[in-house]
């Protein structure tokens, strides 16, 4: 089978945003609830505390975010939810009033699309809320209820706050607050794809799809992914997978996954034993222990012979999320992990991932501090924002990044050096994650050509032409990386 997924990911950068906590909206008028208790912006977030981003304030961002390179945006969850974080819904059809309803919605999508800015939505479909109206109507009529077989219940009555009683049905994760979907059942099926349809027609362009590994109904993601594209066939489908994703990377279900195996070993190399431990303690996602260049090949390697490689093309390729502590404060404030981590993100294949903040050097602990304010610009740290706007614009500016091939040239000690190359573009990346300057001469003979620019970093290079030898004497600083074309 011919796999195909969504050319464009292929050539995006995307940008993760929490809606709540971007931007607020300067033109107060435009929201709902104008004596609202929002929290204090700066201040540290709390579990249950809105801080009143909306979708009015991301529309008037749009040039920052244009600016630093992005060309798609992720948004987590923004339907009608009784959370800062949206992940329990109420209504699906409904963007959440706080956020400025489905006018403001419409009205983003339209901005974003005149910009030649994709937009990707959080579809949480393994489990509601229990605010959701037909979870609802079961709490209110037990038995009697006609969505009973919506959900998974065990007994009666149902006890959906009070935990000194049993729950008496599934909640995701053992959260009553989040009842589980019965998939078996065709109406929630249909439901759910409907849901898929409505907003693909809206004119979204894809589903970033929360826990999907928790749906075993057969046939629901096959079923979901001809729907979707049967509307638009360049959607984007990828699913929060932790792990290794091939039995829903087959080229009938999703596009690609949250590739959090990228993550782990990335972090791990170039931070090393800068990790704080405390901050790492969570999921499948380990960027712990330190791992030197060979280490870091090998894990690079055997991810890219994991996947088909148009798969591989349309990975979500990431470093933190709203799901991990932020890489400032897993790096114990090392710029520099910062600064080579980003390095590796933008020159690998697949679409980058930026989480809000971190192109500014944003700072969080684990949930919930991972999800703070956009910082003002007074605290933003310059050098990581101009690292990331540099090597935007050099992935933009070379096919080769994004859909060319991935040699490893060098992995050793703390040195390592790999190639990108298409036709006769061939880029070379080098990064150093040790404390002392390193110096190695390379073969390069499946070159090409001579990389002789110095397009991003710092390092000293020369080359050795004998005869059949095509040698590149490269001297790395401590900390550096860089790249050739």
């Amino acid at each position: 089978m011919q796999i195909q997924t969504p050319d464009w990911v292929k050539h995006a950068v995307f940008y993760q945003i929490f809606p709540d906590r971007f931007a607020r909206s300067k033109q107060p008028r435009k929201r709902l609830l104008h004596e609202a208790r929002w929290e204090d912006w700066e201040a540290m977030p709390t579990l249950q505390g809105y801080k009143g981003g909306d979708l009015w304030g991301i529309m008037e961002e749009l040039d920052y975010i244009q600016g630093l390179g992005i060309n798609a945006i992720y948004f987590t969850p923004i339907f009608q939810s009784a959370s800062n974080h949206r992940y329990h819904t109420h209504d699906y059809y409904q963007v959440d009033p706080l956020l400025g309803g489905n006018e403001a919605f419409k009205e983003l999508l339209e901005a974003a699309h005149q910009r030649n800015i994709k937009v990707v939505l959080d579809g949480v479909f393994n489990h509601s809320s229990r605010g959701f109206f037909f979870f609802h109507d079961v709490l209110e009529n037990g038995p009697y209820s006609p969505w009973v077989n919506w959900f998974k219940v065990h007994g009666w009555p149902l006890s959906p706050y009070n935990g000194e009683f049993p729950a008496n049905y599934e909640g995701w994760a053992d959260n009553r607050a989040l009842p589980v979907f019965n998939h078996d059942n065709p109406e929630v099926r249909e439901y759910i794809m409907e849901i898929a349809e409505y907003w693909i027609k809206f004119g979204i362009d894809g589903w970033r799809l929360d826990v999907p590994f928790e749906i075993k109904t057969p046939g629901f993601w096959q079923e979901f992914r001809e729907r979707v594209k049967a509307i638009n066939p360049e959607a984007y489908i990828v699913g929060e997978v932790w792990g290794d994703s091939s039995q829903w990377l087959d080229g009938t279900q999703f596009d690609g996954v949250m590739n959090y195996l990228f993550a782990g070993p990335t972090i791990a190399f170039t931070a090393g034993d800068r990790v704080v431990l405390e901050q790492v303690q969570s999921r499948d996602y380990q960027p712990y222990p330190p791992l030197f260049a060979a280490e870091y090949a090998t894990k690079i390697q055997e991810l890219l012979q994991l996947y088909p490689w148009e798969i591989q093309l349309t990975q979500l390729n990431l470093l933190a999320s709203h799901d991990t502590a932020r890489l400032m404060s897993i790096a114990g404030g090392d710029k520099a992990s910062i600064e080579l981590s980003t390095l590796l993100l933008l020159t690998f294949p697949g679409a980058p991932s930026i989480y809000y903040g971190d192109e500014v050097g944003l700072p969080g602990a684990i949930d919930p501090d991972s999800r703070r304010g956009f910082p003002l610009e007074a605290n933003w740290d310059q050098e990581i924002l101009q690292t990331h706007r540099q090597l935007i614009e050099i992935r933009h500016t070379y096919p080769a990044l994004r859909t060319g091939d991935y040699q490893v040239l060098y992995a050793q000690g703390t040195l390592y050096i790999f190639a990108r190359t298409l036709d006769t573009e061939e880029l070379i990346i080098a990064v150093n994650t040790g404390t002392a300057s390193v110096k190695a001469s390379i073969d390069i003979a499946s070159l090409q050509t001579q990389p002789s620019k110095l397009l991003f970093g710092y390092a000293e290079f020369e080359w050795n032409n004998t005869g059949e030898t095509k040698q590149l004497c490269l001297t790395v600083s401590p900390r550096q990386g860089c790249i050739l074309a």
